[in-house]
């Protein structure tokens, strides 16, 4: 860890001229001793870094020298916030990170790194089972940097049944969803979502894009998954679970599960999301433990069915 830090404090030094211990202890959140100590660390290392006492002292680079240890291209910077952005399900840490990073960075990098992470949202809970993870698809890079740069994108896109159309699209963000990204966009018809990888072509035009002044994509993607998520489970279970197992309905149900109040007996009641009767009884079947389905009679008729089987075969 001390490796990084040293790497930031020179990058700082770099872009702002002149430090002092207490701005350096500031950006990197350590004390000023762990500031002065790493300063003095650089000097040590032959790094071109003096002191200066008094007002306006400081550290400073010698003769403004820079050595950008970053190494990063633009491109780089990108595929960076793409895998641990703000945006990002990546842990509190490596968000902080990255933040003193972007700081550190030189223009035109970090004004490209501040408008990667704004123009992304990564939501890690894949729409169901699937491929875990594969390439990114072919034109990811083309439209991000359309919603980068505000430029429309004339976009051909394959639709479900095969189908491929042609139109002018307004990109307004990128989202990952699980293994899958999607491209959320303002078209003629309104806003619409576009699973990438069933892009065809995508050429910038060149005319800006028209982007409503209170767009929050990470609002509106919050709006098109439940919606998503209420048309591919449209069944809506009532049951009441102990309060020790609402962490293994989790789970078993992620995004379908949603945690209520107490019930009179201290229990908890949910309520779980699925496609039919038939698949959530059997989901539900494993979990008698945890979990009393109190409706609908057709899911708990079905229970039933299933534990007299289980009598009759293993009795």
């Amino acid at each position: 860890m001390r490796t990084d830090r040293l790497v930031a404090v020179l990058l700082l030094l770099q872009r702002r001229g002149r430090v002092t211990a207490a701005e350096v202890a500031r950006e990197l959140e350590v004390s000023e001793r762990t500031a002065r100590r790493d300063l003095d660390a650089l000097a040590t290392a032959g790094v071109p870094v003096y002191s200066t006492q008094g007002r306006g002292g400081g550290w400073r680079l010698v003769g403004g020298a820079r050595t950008d240890l970053s190494g990063l291209t633009a491109g780089e910077v990108r595929a960076l916030f793409l895998v641990a952005g703000p945006a990002s399900a990546a842990t509190p840490t490596v968000k902080a990170a990255l933040r003193k990073l972007v700081q550190a960075l030189p223009e035109p990098f970090r004004a490209q790194a501040e408008a990667t992470a704004s123009s992304l949202v990564k939501d890690p809970q894949a729409w169901g089972s699937g491929p875990v993870g594969h390439r990114p698809p072919r034109f990811l890079d083309a439209l991000q940097d359309a919603v980068i740069h505000g430029v429309q994108v004339r976009l051909r896109y394959v639709d479900r049944e095969g189908a491929e159309t042609g139109r002018t699209v307004h990109p307004l963000g990128i989202v990952a969803k699980g293994p899958s990204w999607y491209l959320v966009a303002h078209t003629e018809a309104g806003r619409r979502t576009f699973r990438i990888d069933r892009v065809s072509s995508a050429d910038p035009t060149g005319d800006p894009v028209h982007r409503p002044e209170d767009f929050d994509l990470a609002e509106r993607w919050r709006e098109i998954a439940d919606e998503i998520d209420r048309r591919r489970t449209p069944l809506e279970v009532q049951a009441v679970c102990a309060p020790h197992g609402v962490s293994v309905l989790r789970m078993a149900f992620g995004g379908r599960l949603q945690v209520g109040g107490s019930a009179p007996d201290g229990r908890v009641e949910v309520v779980i999301r699925g496609h039919d009767e038939y698949m959530l009884a059997g989901e539900l079947a494993g979990l008698v433990d945890q979990v009393e389905v109190t409706g609908p009679p057709g899911v708990r008729d079905r229970l039933a069915a299933i534990g007299g089987t289980l009598v009759e075969r293993y009795g």
